[in-house]
């Protein structure tokens, strides 16, 4: 029996992402409970050329990023009521699962397999040379697909968090990132 095709085509699943209405109880629990950490903090994210259902937004945001063996856990705390997929409908998840992440190598080519599935871009932008869209693929809230193509320094970036939590002992749970 041959194998049904869809979103899953464009790559295995690489981070949860959060949008939890306490950020700073979510880190706590990730970092106390779980054991995840320490977590590294952006602020102020912008995304040039930001669209939430193809309209330009200024929707700004910070995010927290740790690794949990090879899943990488992220963390989201809006800044601003700005349409976006981290305020308003997309929102509303009561601190569950906001979206999960896939790395592609072309994001033009996995955006047509996206749409070609029946998926709706619902945000999309671009954080220096790396760029990113969001796919709704029709279950709405908790159920989104961002789909990343990292520039150059993506990897390492993210390689520098996971091996930071390799022998973490608990110190620093959050710490800033430039």
């Amino acid at each position: 029996m041959a194998r049904a095709h869809g979103i899953s085509d464009i790559g295995e699943i690489m981070q949860l992402a959060f949008v939890p209405p306490d950020f700073d109880a979510a880190v706590a629990h990730w970092t106390q409970v779980m054991g995840v950490g320490p977590f590294f903090l952006m602020e102020g994210i912008h995304l040039e050329d930001m669209r939430y259902r193809g309209d330009p937004t200024e929707a700004v945001f910070d995010l927290a990023l740790a690794y949990w063996g090879d899943l990488q856990i992220e963390l989201i705390r809006p800044r601003d009521d700005h349409p976006s997929i981290y305020s308003g409908e997309y929102a509303d998840v009561g601190g569950g699962l906001h979206h999960v992440c896939v790395l592609v190598d072309d994001i033009a080519a996995a955006r047509g397999v996206c749409e070609a599935a029946g998926g709706e871009v619902v945000l999309e932008g671009t954080l220096g040379e790396s760029r990113a869209i969001y796919i709704d693929p029709g279950s709405g809230p908790g159920h989104l697909v961002e789909v990343l193509q990292q520039g150059p320094d993506g990897p390492e970036l993210f390689a520098m968090i996971k091996q930071a939590g390799e022998d973490w002992d608990g110190s620093e749970p959050l710490r800033k990132l430039g």
